[in-house]
């Protein structure tokens, strides 16, 4: 099982959104089961897996103190991806779910203050020597601003390609415990998750590439 930590010190940066949309991008993909693991005290992501008709992907509630057992069982018992979402601090108890990753993804908004705030989460990536990316979320179309946050980003590490636009659909399923993917499969939103995820699961690939390669040397 593949383990993927969303992060970022800025709050509204769209880690929960992106934790269930990729989870069922994932799933859509063929590349399932996901489970999502929810770490903010906030508590949204299971606010909206409450609201769900669908029976998948799956919930798993999960203390920090829990979390490493918790990641081992759901291995056992066949979940291929754990999307896990964190409260917007950088804390001993974020330093301890960073730890479990295979992958780090931080959303980032386009906008100064994000942009300033990203170092903190980097160097926690870095502290515990994980791979991370940047995802763009909340972007204005066709915005120059969007060109620089992206090319300031490259400097730390690798960007998405697939930004995540400023849409209210996004915002509108996760009213109901739904996904763009569900609302309209065929939709603009849609097309951005589905290339999201297939950047997220390239870095997967190569993360778990380099880690086998580490072993072997």
């Amino acid at each position: 099982m593949q383990v993927v930590v969303l992060a970022s010190q800025k709050g509204g940066a769209g880690k929960t959104t992106l934790a269930a949309h990729l989870a069922i991008a994932a799933e859509a993909a063929g590349d399932g089961p996901a489970v999502l693991i929810d770490t903010d005290p906030q508590g949204s992501l299971s606010a909206w897996w409450n609201t769900r008709q669908a029976e998948t992907p799956a919930l798993a509630p999960s203390t920090i103190a829990e979390l490493a057992g918790k990641l081992e069982a759901l291995r056992a018992n066949g979940y291929a991806l754990a999307f896990i979402d964190t409260p917007p601090a950088i804390t001993d108890a974020i330093r301890a779910v960073v730890g479990v990753a295979d992958l780090v993804l931080i959303p980032t908004r386009p906008s100064p203050h994000d942009l300033r705030a990203v170092g903190s989460t980097v160097s926690l990536a870095q502290e515990a020597g994980k791979p991370f990316v940047f995802a763009i979320t909340q972007a204005k179309p066709n915005t120059k601003l969007t060109v620089q946050v992206v090319a300031a980003l490259s400097e730390y590490g690798a960007v998405a390609q697939a930004i995540m636009h400023d849409r209210v659909d996004y915002a509108a399923s996760m009213i109901d415990g739904r996904t763009v993917q569900e609302v309209d499969g065929k939709g603009r939103g849609a097309a951005e998750m589905a290339a999201l995820w297939g950047f997220v699961k390239a870095r997967l690939q190569k993360s778990t590439k380099t880690r086998k390669n580490a072993e072997v040397a």
